[in-house]
């Protein structure tokens, strides 16, 4: 994977991201994330898989159902964020890719590799998020850090 620094300012940086044919996408974004110390990014990305696993999070379960397309696709939209989880970075995306005839499949990712390219831009906030487990889910999910929205909603300010 080739990467470059495209911009940064007042705590805010973009990267674009090129990968290659047989690269593994997972496990290279979570390593760039921690290479670059990114605490707080989302992600949008396109190009193409020779396969990959797509997963769907069974609500019973708590655990997502693998989904195996074991063929050339088109990545028709891929965005996700890196926030840390237990002091590491954590990849979650969905993806929706399309085959030849035109049938489109997504979910989350959760294995792919590349082929021919698939182009990423990352851009890491100022503002860093964090995970906490969640007990209903199962799931970690990011955390705000502030009250329960559900009971308090902020009012827009007063027009004038």
């Amino acid at each position: 994977m080739k990467s470059k620094l495209l911009h940064e300012a007042e705590g805010q940086r973009t990267f674009a991201l090129v990968f290659e044919t047989g690269e593994d996408v997972v496990p290279a974004l979570r390593d760039f994330a921690a290479r670059h110390g990114l605490h707080a990014s989302h992600l949008t990305a396109i190009g193409a898989f020779s396969e990959a696993v797509l997963g769907y999070f069974d609500w019973q379960t708590k655990a997502y159902m693998r989904i195996p397309v074991g063929e050339q696709v088109e990545v028709l939209s891929l965005a996700g964020n890196i926030v840390p989880k237990d002091g590491k970075p954590e990849l979650h995306a969905h993806v929706v890719v399309g085959k030849r005839d035109g049938t489109a499949h997504g979910g989350h990712l959760l294995e792919a590799h590349v082929r021919p390219t698939l182009e990423v831009i990352v851009v890491e906030s100022p503002a860093h998020l964090r995970r906490t487990p969640d007990e209903r889910s199962g799931l970690a999910l990011i955390d705000l850090g502030v009250p329960d929205e559900r009971h308090r909603r902020e009012e827009a300010p007063p027009q004038r």
